[in-house]
């Protein structure tokens, strides 16, 4: 009998690389994905499906459960304005675990690890662990160096060494994953938009192109939640707000499908470069 592993799927391509990952580790792929939210693509690629609510972890637990699934993974986006929304709870009315996660433990912190741990911690209450979530895409994480498009220029290559200690303050308080910068100037920060808006609004306040993306996880994330990403449709966007290079944490950072990442990049003259993060002396 194939073994069956959980999918808790969310927005993007992710999902898709990971059960595609799943199923070539032969693999029956057990998902559970929040309604309204799942790539399409997503349904063909599972032995088991069912759309839930997101405030109704019981039904995750319980569908996964039945499937015969012990070990889960959960990604791809759950849209922080979507976390906001005053009236959420009108059109997913919540289970007594969410209720209970609530009151217990998410009153007074609701930061992303918060979130993650006290989801963890019920989902193995009711039987579901989950496990790393780059554990089936290792083939898509970023690697150290160059890895597309042409060489970064001298100035770039400064504005990386600048800015990666400012990244990672920005990544360990909480803030966001990314930032650009040109010529030691921080253009701009991500913060609850999100990187795409981030992306728009660094290319309306640089009219000089060549600025310089950065990406990547805090020092402590947490393997199980999603590991930040980056996607054609990103090297898209960076191309047209004026970026001319991406660096990347090695081994932190998604190249969501990266044979298609690197060819956009190289189709756009972007460069893409990993850094591979250095003990602090």
């Amino acid at each position: 009998m194939t073994k069956a592993i959980g999918l808790i799927a969310g927005e993007g391509r992710l999902p898709v690389l990971v059960a595609e990952g799943m199923r070539n580790a032969g693999l029956d792929v057990a998902c559970v994905a929040f309604r309204g939210h799942a790539d399409p693509e997503l349904r063909t690629l599972c032995t088991h499906w069912s759309e839930v609510s997101l405030y109704r972890p019981g039904a995750w637990i319980r569908r996964l459960r039945r499937w015969g699934a012990v070990d889960a993974v959960m990604v791809g986006r759950v849209a922080k304005t979507r976390m906001h929304d005053p009236l959420r709870f009108l059109h997913d009315i919540p289970d007594w675990r969410a209720i209970r996660l609530w009151y217990r433990r998410l009153r007074h912190d609701r930061r992303d690890r918060a979130v993650l741990a006290a989801v963890a911690d019920e989902l193995l209450g009711g039987g579901i662990r989950l496990i790393d979530s780059t554990t089936h895409i290792q083939s898509h994480l970023a690697t150290e160096g160059v890895i597309a498009g042409p060489e970064p220029s001298s100035l770039q290559r400064r504005d990386i060494e600048f800015g990666w200690p400012l990244l990672h303050a920005v990544t360990n308080a909480g803030i966001g994953q990314s930032m650009a910068i040109r010529e030691g100037d921080v253009i701009a920060v991500e913060a609850v938009e999100g990187t795409d808006r981030m992306i728009d609004r660094a290319g309306s306040l640089c009219n000089a192109k060549g600025w310089t993306l950065l990406k990547s996880a805090s020092e402590d994330h947490d393997l199980r939640a999603d590991v930040p990403t980056v996607g054609v449709e990103t090297i898209d966007r960076l191309a047209k707000a004026g970026c001319g290079c991406v660096a990347i944490g090695a081994g932190r950072v998604i190249l969501l499908d990266r044979p298609a990442v690197c060819a956009a990049a190289e189709r756009c003259g972007l460069s893409i470069v990993g850094v591979a993060d250095r003990p602090a002396s």
